[in-house]
């Protein structure tokens, strides 16, 4: 692997992985248009761990609120809206585990057709924007019930459908259950953080049975990369979302899609 390949991976990794607009189709998209070889197993595990340093680093006031409320909680001291959070971040978690540990091998034997992407690019693409043109969401994160974190839960398990997008399909769920847009987005990359470090760590028991050489200079600005895009990408979305909603993602989705199918048709 090269400089620039790296640096364009990263990037594309980065950016995508909290947008509601698929990285699987982006990452796709560039080995169509690059011709380049798979970048390993040693690139897929650096940058995942790069985005989620990122997202761990901007909600690390929620995180550390979070922790103490749910050992709090333990303890027998009461469940407060930090607490409850915290608990739904982890109960939102187990129906993607569930999903992962029994469908990795047909999504990744199986569903992995561009034509497949396409069709999760538009059809959960023109949901979301569903879901978002017909808001009346008030409602905060802290206000989930059970009910809701098992629907949001599911929806990030429908995500593992190439195309689909994991973000999209809970800040889906979200914008359906009354979630305002900017609870929907928080609660879906606070749900991100238990994703990433389980598929990373999955990944990971891998790099222990190959024995590829590793660039460790181009792997370490790889994961710089992808961070700080990842940092951005979470800081600058959750801004634009507040004026502009989720109406532009849902086009790019639905153009994207289109290219795909003119592509592999």
């Amino acid at each position: 692997m090269d400089l620039v390949q790296a640096i364009v991976l990263a990037l594309v990794q980065g950016v995508t992985e909290f947008l509601p607009i698929s990285s699987s189709a982006h990452l796709i998209l560039v080995a169509v248009f690059t011709g380049w070889e798979d970048q390993g197993l040693t690139f897929d595990v650096a940058v995942h761990m790069g985005t989620l340093v990122a997202v761990i680093w901007y909600f690390r006031h929620d995180l550390l609120a979070m922790t103490r409320a749910f050992f709090r909680s333990l303890t027998g001291f009461g469940h407060t809206p930090d607490a409850r959070l915290a608990w739904a971040v982890i109960m939102g978690t187990i129906p993607v585990g569930l999903a992962g540990l029994a469908f990795r091998d047909v999504v990744a034997n199986h569903l992995r057709d561009p034509l497949i992407l396409a069709f999760g690019l538009v059809f959960f693409g023109l949901i979301l924007g569903w879901s978002d043109w017909r808001r009346k969401g008030v409602r905060d994160e802290h206000s989930l019930t059970w009910k809701d974190v098992l629907i949001i839960g599911c929806a990030q398990a429908v995500a593992l459908i190439p195309g689909t997008s994991r973000s999209g399909a809970t800040m889906t769920a979200g914008l359906f259950l009354g979630l305002s847009r900017d609870a929907t987005a928080r609660f879906s990359f606070l749900l991100s953080i238990p994703v990433i470090f389980l598929a990373g760590a999955l990944e990971a028991r891998q790099l222990f049975i190959q024995s590829e050489p590793v660039q460790w200079d181009i792997i370490g600005i790889a994961t710089i990369l992808a961070g700080v895009s990842a940092y951005l990408c979470v800081h600058y979305f959750l801004r634009f979302i507040r004026r502009l909603g989720m109406q532009p993602f849902v086009i790019y989705r639905v153009l994207l899609g289109f290219l795909l199918v003119w592509l592999y048709w």
